[in-house]
């Protein structure tokens, strides 16, 4: 890793980003997977653990090794089948430890250290090692070994108390926030650690967990409280703190609309043809208008209906006014904007053909991220990988038969 970063110094191209990068998965599910996805699509080499189909023959707690959601979260990884509950299946992993950059799980706390992988364990065998954990709670105090999943998360952390309408009862939002940004903060301290370890020369302990990313994501609402001790309930589709900006409904659907500021409030009216509400004293402020926003809606929908939302949206862009459609995932991908991003990339299946995935939402000029694999079938490179480690194909048989691998 050293060496990489002085070669970046003399200004010598690479042609990935993470390139000479080694990153051991031993993660599951999403947030582990979410976080991992981070290295793999940037160059590292990815190296994904994964138990024997003679130990455990089950699928995948992230689907079908075929199915959408397994592909979109293996990609660009390399997979070895090791039993680390067999002497000889841990000491391959231990020896692939002693030159790995990065090891990222999401076992609950206990498991690691029952198998012998804890952190405490492989640093001695590496001590430049980031060692990263993801957990439903933490890696200690009153919840650390209790089972977490993403809604369970949502719910804890408060996100379904503000989401949704009021007296209607929570509501889940409908994508596993807390697992896809629990993984994004891990990679983020990972990236962090690699940085510190330039310094230092030594690896740590990274920890990220559903729940205090969950927290984090709050962010206004959660400060509201801390600050202000004000509790945020629902609003709807319609901001917390601020109007008009929500969902309004057009002659032909809806479109949201986010007007900040007096500026562009007086735009609006004057774009909407409700000039009248400029004298109303109920909405002579933001916070007027954020008290009073129920008849302040009633007004602008009645407005928006004279017309349809394709025109009303080319009316409100002229006037400098964020808006935009609401869009089911069909129409996402449609979108010409999101087509000229290319966030759609295609990746070749063995067995699907050519398949579409999510690309990554941030664009480097120089290294690009990539697509250039499929997720692997189960122990696709094992015997790659331990040829790389010195195994003779008698050995590697051996260890078959031990069940080992």
């Amino acid at each position: 890793m050293i060496l990489k970063l002085n070669i970046l110094e003399y200004g010598i191209d690479m042609e990935e980003a993470l390139q000479g990068l080694k990153l051991i998965d031993l993660t599951r599910v999403r947030s582990g997977p979410s976080a991992v996805r981070q290295f793999a699509d940037w160059g590292a080499d990815v190296i994904k653990i994964e138990t024997p189909d003679s130990v455990d023959g089950s699928e995948d707690l992230g689907g079908r090794r075929d199915g959408s959601d397994f592909q979109n979260l293996h990609r660009n990884k390399r997979s070895i089948t090791l039993n680390l509950k067999n002497k000889d299946g841990l000491n391959i992993f231990k020896e692939l430890i002693k030159n790995a950059d990065v090891l990222i799980e999401n076992f609950r706390p206990n498991v690691k250290k029952r198998l012998g992988i804890d952190y405490e364990t492989l640093k001695k065998i590496n001590p430049r090692l980031v060692y990263a954990s993801i957990s439903g709670f933490g890696q200690n105090g009153p919840y650390a070994n209790l089972p977490g999943f993403d809604q369970v998360a949502q719910g804890m952390g408060g996100l379904m108390s503000v989401t949704g309408y009021d007296g209607k009862g929570p509501l889940r939002v409908g994508i596993p926030v807390a697992d896809l940004s629990a993984g994004l903060h891990c990679a983020l301290g990972v990236l962090t650690a690699l940085y510190e370890r330039e310094k230092s020369g030594k690896g740590q302990c990274v920890s990220a967990s559903l729940l205090e990313s969950q927290i984090a994501m709050l962010d206004f609402q959660a400060s509201r409280f801390l600050v202000s001790n004000e509790i945020a309930g629902q609003t709807g589709n319609d901001h917390p703190t601020m109007s008009p900006m929500g969902t309004y409904k057009t002659s032909n659907g809806h479109i949201n609309i986010a007007s900040t500021g007096e500026a562009m409030w007086r735009r609006l009216c004057k774009t909407l043809n409700i000039t009248d509400a400029l004298d109303d004293k109920d909405f002579e402020d933001d916070s007027a208008r954020t008290k009073n926003r129920i008849k302040l809606n009633i007004i602008i929908n009645k407005a928006l209906s004279k017309n349809t939302k394709e025109i009303w949206i080319k009316k409100l862009n002229e006037a400098s006014i964020p808006c935009g459609p609401i869009n089911n995932i069909k129409e996402v991908f449609n979108d010409p904007q999101v087509i000229h991003s290319k966030i759609a990339e295609t990746v070749d299946h063995p067995k699907l053909g050519k398949i579409k995935l999510v690309g990554q939402a941030m664009k480097l000029s120089r290294t690009p991220s990539k697509l250039k694999s499929a997720a692997p079938q189960k122990g696709e490179h094992t015997k790659d990988i331990l040829t790389e480690l010195g195994y003779s194909e008698d050995e590697i048989n051996n260890l078959k038969m031990e069940n080992a691998i």
